[in-house]
């Protein structure tokens, strides 16, 4: 695979999975803009990796908020001069709750970040790739998408919708030169799987691994290894991928 002078938008670059996806592109020979909700976090990763501001355009985003993202993304393209490949990555979490115990504020928040965020990055984005005649989109779901999850109804309802909003997208721009798909990982050993497993003992778990199921590979992805996968994806050796969603789960949701 090779990313040369190419451009890539990474939302949620400085979590677990989002920094893991900074150094592979970047060891690809990738320029990247690393979008989060502070700067001093992907600023930090940017130094990390060694990317001056020729390599790299650090960037504070509310993905939620539309003035926001036209204004991060305007920064961007005045920045490189084009864009390559999005990487919607930024999502939370939600609390951990049963439907009838799940705040409404708190529904709001996750479809906001999750889906509203995905769905006004793509929408302000695909403009640019489509003018390009080229460009490459992958969106985050989840098994929790694909399959019900206890205590996840926001979470797993805005990656279902992250899901099927990407294949009606792709079905729009199949033949216009722009791809679009998603990734859908499994247990991933980050921050939020433990910010997650914690918050089981909200539902009563005292032990929090009996609300996990992880598959017959028996353990969590690493972010390296959604990583990997989500390169192939975005690269041309995947150029005739447009629609799917790719499970990157350990074989957890084959029942």
């Amino acid at each position: 695979m090779n990313y040369q002078d190419q451009v890539v938008v990474l939302t949620g670059a400085s979590g677990g999975i989002g920094s893991a996806m900074a150094k592979k592109f970047t060891d690809l020979g990738a320029k990247v803009a690393l979008l989060d909700i502070t700067v001093d976090r992907v600023q930090a990763l940017a130094d990390k990796l060694g990317l001056g501001s020729d390599r790299a355009l650090c960037a504070a985003v509310d993905v939620s908020n539309e003035e926001s993202v036209k204004a991060t993304v305007d920064a961007i393209v005045k920045h490189f001069g084009r864009i390559d490949v999005l990487v919607n990555a930024a999502g939370i979490p939600g609390p951990s709750a049963r439907v009838e115990d799940y705040s409404f504020s708190d529904a709001k928040k996750v479809l906001s970040v999750n889906l509203f965020g995905t769905f006004l990055m793509m929408h302000t984005v695909l403009p640019v790739m489509q003018a390009q005649k080229h460009g490459a989109i992958l969106n985050f779901g989840s098994v929790s998408g694909v399959v019900g999850y206890p205590f996840e109804s926001a979470y797993g309802a805005s990656k279902a919708a992250i899901i099927h909003l990407t294949k009606n997208a792709a079905s729009e721009n199949g033949g216009n030169g722009v791809r679009i798909n998603a990734i859908s990982p499994g247990w991933v050993k980050t921050n939020m799987m433990a910010t997650i497993l914690d918050s089981y003992k909200n539902v009563g778990f005292d032990n929090a691994d009996e609300n996990v199921t992880l598959g017959p590979m028996g353990r969590p992805g690493t972010p390296e290894e959604i990583a990997n996968v989500a390169a192939f994806i975005c690269s041309e050796e995947a150029s005739y991928a447009n629609g799917s969603n790719f499970l990157v789960d350990g074989g957890m949701t084959l029942g």
